[in-house]
This record gives structure tokens, C-alpha cells and sequence, in this order.
């Protein structure tokens, strides 16, 4: 993987045609200090958000050895790289062969349901193995979330009771999970899911043996500029306080967002300027994702070899390379009125998902990734020890 100092040398150096991902490692290092270091217990990396081998092996690499896992090819990944790191298997619906494959190849013994009949299909497919920790995802609102995860998975209080009882019958270790959504911009939303799962220890007399908080934790985008990330752990060990064990169950969440969000941008080059819409060749079927479909406001900057930049900011549109009009992102993103074709854009927070949903629709794609030492356009993450807003 090819290496620059910053952004202006890529720019000038590649010259490129195609759109470039960059990631910079430095970010994921000061993220996970910032959890390892503040939150109240151990950290599941949800691989979906960013699988990239260099992202991943960076993770490993700053002390994360537990990962949640999706799918069968997420968890044959996270062995590729790791024989020792523990995988939770945390999609509350899986096929029988998945289980199975992960159980008996790959050592996982960690898995997630919402359902009496999942349940089943994991015991049938474990053989009824004894060495089970099950996890029942309960349903938790979403309502502070910009994308609500709350409607496909969890099983209702009434539901879950029962879930409980039978899963502490069949389980070596008990866990209860819920989650809040992505990019959840209020911390009241976790003690909100730790008195769901309080009212459920005291109708069932049962304490679980782990309580996982998911994910959610929120980066930083021009519109969205959540509270430090350690108040929502604080909030976490509130919520935890009001339950009033004598001893707490085990603690794991499983961030992504929060961890890899600003270790990823994008470099995209101008195609057409029609007012103030610009045609860039790359879009929602490519690493914009995000910025099309639930309408994420990335944050921008214009790149120029030594022309100056217009002091005058416009709010403009963007439009993909496909011949797809849903290939649109509404913005605003702001950047200089002087903007032209063949000028490059930077597109920030970009290392959530940017990389997973990509696609070869039209035959427009790039897998050009290279790395930088630079800070990102946006950071909740100042330094390793503090959390600060920086704005580059």
C-alpha cells in the first residue's frame, strides 16, 4: 500500500483518474485508546462497518481481540488474521450451515437470538453443545438514531421473558443484548436499554451472566455533532449503577462506527459543474453509500495545485458517475464557489461503511487504497487522551 504525508501529495502525485480511499491508522489507534481507556468493560469491533484487511490487522494491532461477526465469511476473515481472538457471532438470524461451520471449524461459541425457533436451530446445529453463550437481543427504541436497526431484530418484552428462561436452561453463560441504532445522537438512549433489561431481571429472578450495550456510539459529520463519546459512557455506568446487582455481569459492546468513522476518506475528481451541482466519479454505488441513501452530510474540502480558492462558499449537490439518477447526494456540502472540472474533493468520514457497500454497477469502480499520515477533515478524537472537536 502506497504511503503519503498527506492529501496535496496524493493529489499530486497520483494525479488520479479513478476515485482513491484513504485510511489513516492513526485515528483507529486514538479511537480504541479512547475506549479501552473509558468504558466500563471489554470491546467487540463490528467488522460489517469496515472489513478491510489493513483496518482490521490495525485494530488487532492496538489490543482488540474480540470481533463481531455477521456472517460465516466474516468470521473465516477475522481467523485468517487471528486464530486466538474470540468471535461473537452476533446476527440474530444465521442458516444452519453457518452455525455449524463456525461452531465446529472456526471455535465460536458465542451467538445472538431474538426467537424461540432460532434457539433451536442453534442447539440442532451445535449437536446441543454445552459450551454455548447465548445471547437474547431484546428490542430498545431507536428513536435517537439516524438509522433505526430497531424494526428487523428483538424480541419483544413479553417474548424475551421466556427467551431468558429457556436460554439459561440451555447455556453455559447467559447474555442479554440490545441495540440503539447507528449513529445514535443521544446517551439516553443506553440507560433506556439497561432499565428494559432491568425490568426483565427482576420478572424473571434472573441475572444474565453478560450484558451487552451493542453499538450506536456516533461520530462526528457537519451536521451531526454528538456529545463527547465518554458521556455516553458515563451514562453506560449510571445505567449499570441503577441496577442494583451485588455483582455486575461482564460488560462488551460493540462499536464500529465510532471506532474507524474518521480513519476514511475519499478522493473524488470533478467531471462536470452544472450550477450547484457537481458530476464526480464516484457515488452512492461506490463508497458514498451513506451520503445518498440515509442522506449522511459528509464533511468536504477542496484540493487545488497551488490555484486559490475562492473565499466564497457554496452549498452544492452531488451526482454520481452511474447512469442511475438515484446515484444522487442531496448535501449540502460546502466547498469554494470556484470549484471546476477536474478539481479533486475530499470526502471525509468515510471509514464506516464506505468500503462495505461498494459496488461494480456500470463497471465504475475503484479499489485503489492508499495511506496517510494527515488528520482527518473532522475528529472527535483531538489526541489519544482527550475528546475534542477538531475541524481542520
Amino acid at each position: 500500500m502506497e504511503k503519503f504525508s498527506d492529501v496535496n501529495e496524493l493529489v499530486n502525485t497520483l494525479k488520479p483518474v479513478n476515485p482513491v480511499y484513504c485510511i489513516r491508522p492513526d485515528t483507529i489507534k486514538n479511537s480504541i485508546k479512547l475506549f479501552k481507556d473509558k468504558f466500563p468493560g471489554k470491546i467487540l469491533y463490528a467488522v460489517k462497518t469496515n472489513p478491510n484487511e489493513f483496518v482490521l490487522k490495525n485494530i488487532i494491532k492496538n489490543g482488540v481481540d474480540r470481533f463481531d461477526v455477521a456472517s460465516i465469511n466474516e468470521v473465516k476473515l477475522i481467523r485468517k488474521l487471528s486464530t486466538k481472538s474470540r468471535l461473537y457471532f452476533m446476527h440474530p438470524i444465521k442458516s444452519r450451515e453457518d452455525i455449524s461451520s463456525a461452531y465446529f471449524n472456526y471455535n465460536v461459541k458465542d451467538f445472538s437470538l431474538d426467537t424461540k425457533e432460532e434457539l433451536m436451530k442453534i442447539l440442532d446445529s451445535t449437536k446441543n453443545a454445552k459450551d454455548l453463550n447465548l445471547f437474547v437481543r431484546i428490542a430498545v427504541s431507536n428513536e435517537h438514531a439516524e438509522l433505526d436497526l430497531s424494526r428487523k431484530f428483538g424480541a419483544l418484552p413479553a417474548e424475551a421473558l421466556g427467551l431468558i428462561r429457556l436460554c439459561k436452561h440451555h447455556a453455559k453463560r447467559l447474555g442479554i443484548s440490545f441495540h440503539v441504532g447507528s449513529q445514535c445522537m443521544h446517551k439516553i438512549s443506553f440507560s433506556k436499554g439497561l432499565k428494559e433489561i432491568s425490568s426483565l431481571i427482576k420478572k424473571t429472578k434472573i441475572i444474565p451472566d453478560i450484558i451487552n450495550v451493542g453499538g450506536g456510539f456516533p461520530s462526528i459529520y457537519p451536521d451531526l455533532r454528538p456529545e463527547p463519546i465518554e458521556n455516553y459512557f458515563n451514562e453506560i455506568k449510571s445505567g449499570l449503577k441503577h441496577l442494583k446487582l451485588e455483582k455486575l455481569p461482564e460488560i462488551i459492546c460493540e462499536p464500529g462506527r465510532a471506532l474507524v468513522a474518521e480513519s476514511g476518506s475519499t478522493i473524488v475528481r470533478v467531471n462536470l459543474k452544472k450550477k450547484n451541482k457537481l458530476y464526480i466519479n464516484d457515488g452512492t454505488y461506490g463508497s458514498l453509500f451513506d451520503a445518498g441513501v440515509p442522506n449522511f452530510i459528509l464533511p468536504s474540502r477542496l484540493i487545488t495545485s497551488g490555484r486559490i480558492q475562492s473565499k466564497k462558499i457554496t452549498a452544492f449537490q452531488f451526482y454520481g458517475p452511474t447512469c442511475d439518477s438515484l446515484d444522487f447526494m442531496k448535501g449540502p456540502f460546502l466547498l469554494p464557489n470556484n470549484v471546476k472540472e477536474g478539481d479533486y474533493i475530499e470526502l471525509g468520514q468515510l471509514g464506516a461503511y464506505g468500503i462495505t457497500f461498494r459496488t461494480k454497477f456500470n463497471g465504475f469502480f475503484s479499489d485503489k487504497i492508499v495511506e496517510l499520515n494527515d488528520k482527518p477533515i473532522m475528529s472527535l478524537y483531538d489526541d489519544s487522551s482527550k475528546i475534542n472537536y477538531l475541524v481542520a
